[in-house]
């Protein structure tokens, strides 16, 4: 009886080393503190050592997963994954953080960042608007950096990157109807007025402010032309004399004439 037993624990031992050497053998980290993950963290943050650093904050969040260091440290991660160029995880940590800690004196600073993130994905908007498929393209970042932006505005009038965010989301909307009008044109240039004419109109409908409504009245005036629909182009004309009567569009264009002034020499 005593053998077996004796064997059986011979066994358990055995099998507890054999898993134990799968654990890693070297980890310079084993015993440090929050407080010290935390500021090696901080410390590979500024030498720019973004994996270093992303190591450290898993780190800490997985071994004190409460505490004001774990808060930070969930925070902290979003912005290290951005910079890591990590846009996926940097918007997932981003998003828990604002679930988890809603109240959190540093909530403003979570919504700016995803609206940062989601910006710099947006930077590559303008450079790619004459690209065959323009039709296809969805400029999904620039509405979730916007809106992202937005909530920092109008939930934090107090916070410091307030200001910062308001100026970007005046860029934004440049940028989005910009695109509504590029889109446009490409309709244009292909023969799908009723297409032209319907983005040229959310550009006007959604951006009223934006430098870019200037063409995009002028393109549903052409559009409408092309169509024939003589009221609603002269509809848009009047707006564009009205609201632009020394646009560089305006010069040179006059409307075709419609069937039944076909023989009229003065049209």
């Amino acid at each position: 009886m005593k053998r077996s037993v004796l064997a059986v624990a011979t066994s358990l031992c055995l099998l507890l080393l054999a898993s134990c050497s799968g654990l890693p053998k070297d980890d310079e980290t084993a015993g440090w503190s929050a407080r010290r993950l935390y500021g090696e963290a901080k410390d590979a943050m500024a030498a720019k050592q973004y994996e270093r650093a992303i190591k450290m904050l898993e780190k800490l969040e997985a071994r004190y997963p409460y505490g004001r260091y774990a808060q930070q440290a969930q925070l902290e991660v979003a912005y290290v994954y951005w910079k890591a160029g990590e846009r996926a995880s940097a918007l997932a940590a981003a998003d828990r953080f604002i679930k988890l800690y809603p109240d959190h004196a540093s909530v403003d600073y979570a919504y700016y960042l995803k609206g940062l993130v989601s910006f710099n994905e947006n930077q590559g908007l303008l450079s790619i608007l004459d690209s065959p498929d323009m039709a296809e393209r969805d400029p999904k970042s620039a509405r979730d950096s916007f809106e992202a932006f937005k909530e920092v505005v109008n939930r934090f009038p107090d916070s410091k990157y307030r200001d910062d965010a308001a100026a970007r989301m005046r860029y934004l909307v440049n940028a989005m109807a910009q695109h509504e009008v590029h889109v446009a044109r490409y309709y244009m240039k292909r023969g799908a007025y009723v297409a032209a004419a319907n983005r040229a109109q959310y550009a006007v409908q959604n951006y009223p402010q934006a430098p870019a409504v200037e063409e995009a009245v002028f393109i549903m005036v052409k559009a409408y032309d092309a169509l024939n629909m003589a009221d609603l182009r002269d509809a848009a004309d009047r707006v564009m004399r009205k609201n632009f009567p020394q646009s560089k569009y305006l010069a040179g264009y006059k409307p075709r004439a419609p069937w039944w002034k076909l023989w009229d020499p003065n049209w």
